[in-house]
């Protein structure tokens, strides 16, 4: 019988996708998607994970692929169902995440038709998926292509040379409850799913090196630098670093983590101005960094691993698409000259911020400090959390307060949505992260991405997960006090378009949920609450306006200190 027939066929993706490595499946509830739910269900080799929204699914599903680099499932219902991951699919995009996005459908016979629950779901992603493919409703003289179909959208998702999401969309029909028969043999061959490394063409390579042969050169590292392969480049050449939080590379001798602080006083930004620029991975987010290398009259080479143009300001010279670290490993080879009082200058600039950082942040007595924005990110990115942890920082100011004034002797491994810098589903891309390494995670948000994300905290608690969410609470968009429109506008005007307060009692509503709550007044109130294990909301009281003036102390300190 038919219902049969789709239940063999659903077991069949699912044995396919399992045999390369797929090991979490984010699902949310619904009937049309039945027969591919109880296949997960029943694969003892995929973790399922149930999300009561579709949104948050798709978040997890991303969290889950960041941090490991493998594609994590993601299955909804048929309907307006499909079209709540549709940031998720954007951001996964964007960021090279690999996912497997799986809609279920009505029959062709109820389209059309006004039957419930049923819209076009044809490329309903656009080309924000890098495969799409609806195989129509599963028949018995197909079942030869069934594991052709899985191994196509996890190998495409995973693609060394450009890992994105992919969508399946599942016409069922009813009934749904069906009993999985035999499966087809496995006749796709399992070597082939494993990603073989990307070529790097040589001239390329050249050419590049070319343009680098130069003493003073300035490395920007984002995330996919690479930390290994920069190193050796960084020592070989006495290039000072740049290094973006999420690059990993900020334990580098030559790493230099106040780079935003540095280039707001206007004599060093001038004085440090180099022959030549090395970018690496994704941008930073620091706008005064993006400036000041768009002011530079000088060849700048981008390395990244996607194939996608990220050149908002019309400023590359040339653009290499290949794996970071491959290309570092070449230049090396390439080797050129160095100049010591190059990296010199940049290191001894950035030990002279960081101390006054710490001056005003009051790091040296780290119970007592007042617990300002910055200097919650600052104490969540220093060695007092476990190495490994994992920290999953909101897109708008704690991404960028991370990245400014986190500590340098960064512990965390960093994640950030900096694909479409949105604000979306944080909470459940934290959830993702912590489920897919089981290892302790903290998601550092905004009170505005809080509430925007409140959907994510249903069922929370029943997650064995040890998860901290610190939400930075201002009441309002804090971000905005920062923007033009600040000075620009009168207050009622600008409160009510860009402050937006929302009176939210973000422990009142943590609570609802049965998480654990408190309040952190001080780094090492803070620092105690994250370590705790489970689930638990921790909030930080600040002001819009207080902020605004933190920042301004903490780069004025750095420019009195050059």
């Amino acid at each position: 019988m038919s219902a049969d027939v789709q239940a063999t066929f659903c077991a069949t993706l699912v044995d396919q996708w399992a045999s390369a490595g797929l090991r979490h499946v984010m699902v949310a509830p619904g009937s049309r998607s039945t027969p591919l739910a109880l296949a997960f269900a029943a694969h003892s080799g995929v973790a399922v994970h149930v999300f009561h929204d579709e949104r948050s699914a798709g978040f997890a599903a991303l969290g889950a692929g960041v941090c490991t680099g493998q594609a994590a499932a993601v299955l909804c219902t048929s309907g307006t169902a499909a079209t709540h991951f549709h940031a998720a699919v954007v951001e996964a995009d964007l960021s090279g995440v690999p996912m497997v996005v799986i809609t279920a459908d009505r029959p062709p016979e109820l389209q059309g038709i006004g039957a419930p629950q049923t819209i076009d779901q044809t490329e309903l992603y656009g080309n924000a998926v890098r495969w799409y493919h609806d195989p129509g409703v599963a028949a018995a003289d197909s079942a030869h292509r069934w594991r052709t179909i899985a191994h196509e959208a996890i190998a495409t998702a995973v693609a060394v040379d450009n890992p994105g999401p992919v969508h399946l969309n599942l016409p069922f029909r009813e009934p749904l409850l069906g009993v999985a028969g035999d499966l087809p043999s496995a006749d796709v061959p399992l070597a082939d799913l494993v990603a073989q490394s990307a070529s790097v063409d040589d001239l390329d390579v050249a050419a590049a090196a070319a343009l680098v042969n130069v003493a003073r050169v300035v490395v920007v590292a984002g995330r996919g630098a690479g930390v290994d392969a920069v190193r050796a480049l960084a020592a070989q050449r006495g290039w000072p670093v740049l290094a973006d939080p999420r690059s990993g590379c900020r334990s580098l001798p030559q790493a230099i983590a106040a780079f935003d602080a540095l280039l707001r006083v206007r004599s060093f930004a001038d004085a440090q101005r180099p022959e030549a620029v090395l970018l690496l991975g994704e941008p930073p987010a620091s706008k005064v960094l993006a400036q000041w290398l768009a002011s530079l009259d000088v060849p700048q080479v981008q390395v990244h691993h996607q194939p996608r143009v990220i050149d908002p300001d019309a400023m590359v010279s040339l653009r290499l698409v290949a794996p970071v670290g491959a290309v570092c490993e070449l230049l090396v080879a390439h080797g050129g000259p160095t100049d010591a009082g190059w990296c010199r200058e940049w290191t001894q600039a950035e030990a002279a911020a960081q101390l006054a950082i710490e001056a005003v942040l009051g790091e040296a007595v780290l119970g007592e400090a007042v617990l300002s924005e910055p200097a919650v990110a600052r104490a969540l990115t220093g060695p007092e959390l476990a190495p490994g942890t994992q920290l999953v920082v909101s897109s708008s100011m704690p991404i960028r307060d991370v990245e400014w004034f986190g500590n340098p002797s960064q512990h965390a491994t960093v994640h950030a949505n900096r694909g479409a810098n949105g604000i979306d589903g944080v909470i459940a891309t934290a959830i993702g992260v912590a489920l897919a390494t089981d290892v302790p995670t903290v998601a550092l948000v905004g009170d505005v991405a809080f509430c925007h994300d409140a959907s994510s905290l249903t069922g929370l608690s029943r997650r064995h997960v040890n998860l901290a969410i610190v939400v930075v609470d201002n009441d309002g968009g804090g971000i905005f006090s920062f923007l033009p429109q600040a000075t620009a506008l009168d207050t009622p005007r600008f409160e009510q378009l860009f402050g937006t307060p929302h009176g939210t009692d973000v422990l009142a509503l943590a609570a609802a949920h049965g998480l654990a709550t408190t309040t952190a007044t001080t780094p090492r109130e803070l620092l105690d609450a994250v370590r705790r294990p489970g689930v638990s909301v921790v909030r930080v009281a600040s002001t819009r306006a207080g902020n605004v003036a933190t920042h301004d102390r903490l780069n004025a300190a750095v420019a009195d200190a050059l």
